[in-house]
């Protein structure tokens, strides 16, 4: 089922009005606009009279140049015409941010014709709390296929027959909007896949609210393929339909992805520890984890066979959440000025603790190098490598000033030592008083030796 994505110009940044600013207009090479038939003077009044309507409507006069340039069309039309438009879309959506949106990435909404068709055409669609984003993407797509409100509120009305609260059609439109396009066929065909794994019909709202994009895949050559392997790699319907329900994304999978993830996960070599912890939700779930973090590392620069090195030798990233995976990353990158690359060979750097351990290092060794108190550069490895004790000793305790920058060994905290206080006692042999007969048979015993 193919889709098409919709490419917005850039919006325009929210400026403040001003009557002081000049504005120039450039010489468009065509001719075939009505304000190329006239005369220089009244073209320049039109011009300005243009850029003073859009001016006053929030639109920053900086830009308005070439936004026009771009939309010859624009020309062809009157202010009071343009002016209506404008007031039709606020009607819809009362926001100036919405109406400065909707126009920079689809100025083609401004046609007076289309508009007129859509002054109840939102209301008719009966989502009263439906957002700036929805209703932007169904004006764009309304406008780029010619469709009419009844076109898309078909579509509303078979996505509610099917159950899906008002909330979840409205994020099917932020996410899928060219769901409005496809034939209830095709809709119905999805539920009836979600209906086929175990999925109730009072549990498809939830499966499309919290992954809309599972509207865009094709049942025949995407959902049902994904489900054999699934199916393959020894998992029950069952178990499917208990991922499915926990994070419907898992049916975002790639064909071979989750096959690949537990294949790697299946070859590590770790502590059992580490890899019991991988596996305490099942094998589906850990494998699924894998894939997130495999994005994430690819998200940064990293290829998708370096991405899983990463994971192989470090396995406690899989532990770790997608949040603090990417402050070390930003941490590395922006602050520490190492290229991503260097995960490959210190995968480390995201298995220790980023406050205890990365930060205050990295603190010792800016301050260090910034004092000319650094001989040879430390790289990236020595950096995280290092036990703490040593890397105290090396960098910390030769410099007291650093004592406070480090803050472990700081003031009078201590070495902890290898054993707890106190367990010397334990392997200490158990003392008996001794009796005034024990002591005789001591003595008998130590006087018939030779």
């Amino acid at each position: 089922m193919a889709i098409r994505n919709i490419i917005s110009r850039p919006s325009f940044r929210s400026m403040p009005k001003s009557s002081s600013i000049a504005i120039s207009f450039p010489e468009f090479p065509s001719s075939n606009s009505r304000a190329f038939s006239e005369t220089p003077a009244s073209r320049h009044r039109a011009l300005v009279s243009l850029s003073a309507l859009f001016q006053r409507y929030g639109f920053p006069p900086t830009e308005f140049t070439d936004f026009l340039k771009k939309n010859e069309f624009l020309l062809n039309s009157s202010p009071s015409e343009i002016e209506k438009s404008f007031k039709i879309l606020l009607s819809v959506k009362p926001s100036q941010e919405f109406l400065v949106s909707i126009v920079s990435g689809c100025p083609r909404v401004l046609q007076l014709d289309f508009l007129e068709k859509w002054k109840l055409g939102v209301k008719q669609l009966g989502m009263y709390n439906i957002t700036s984003a929805a209703i932007r993407n169904v004006l764009e797509i309304s406008r780029k296929f010619a469709l009419s409100p009844d076109d898309v509120y078909r579509r509303v009305k078979c996505l509610k027959g099917l159950g899906c609260s008002e909330e979840t059609i409205t994020k099917v439109l932020e996410a899928v909007p060219m769901a409005v396009m496809w034939k209830e066929d095709e809709i119905r065909a999805t539920v009836d896949f979600l209906m086929g794994i175990g999925i109730q019909r009072r549990e498809i709202d939830r499966v499309f609210g919290l992954f809309p994009g599972v509207l865009a895949f094709g049942v025949e050559n995407r959902l049902t393929p994904l489900v054999d392997e699934f199916e393959d790699l020894g998992f029950s319907l069952s178990e499917i339909r208990r991922e499915v329900l926990r994070d419907p994304k898992v049916l975002g999978l790639e064909n071979g992805e989750l096959s690949q993830c537990l294949e790697m996960l299946r070859s590590l070599k770790c502590r059992v520890v580490i890899k019991e912890n991988i596996f305490r939700d099942g094998e589906f779930r850990a494998g699924y984890k894998v894939k997130l973090r495999i994005d994430c590392l690819r998200k940064h620069g990293l290829t998708y066979r370096d991405a899983f090195t990463v994971l192989w030798k470090e396995p406690r990233v899989i532990l770790y959440e997608i949040e603090g995976i990417e402050k070390k990353i930003e941490f590395l990158v922006h602050k520490m000025k190492f290229d991503v690359q260097c995960l490959v060979e210190v995968p480390e750097y995201l298995g220790v603790n980023f406050d205890k351990q990365i930060v205050p290092r990295f603190n010792v060794i800016q301050y260090l190098r910034a004092n000319d108190g650094l001989g040879d550069e430390v790289g990236l490895r020595n950096l995280v490598k290092l036990s703490r004790l040593r890397f105290y000793n090396m960098y910390v305790k030769p410099y007291p000033e650093c004592e406070k920058i480090y803050g472990r060994f700081a003031g009078d905290v201590s070495v902890r030592s290898r054993h707890p206080v106190g367990m010397w006692k334990l392997f200490k042999p158990q003392q008996h008083p001794q009796s005034v007969e024990d002591v005789k048979n001591i003595k008998s015993y130590m006087k018939s030796l030779p």
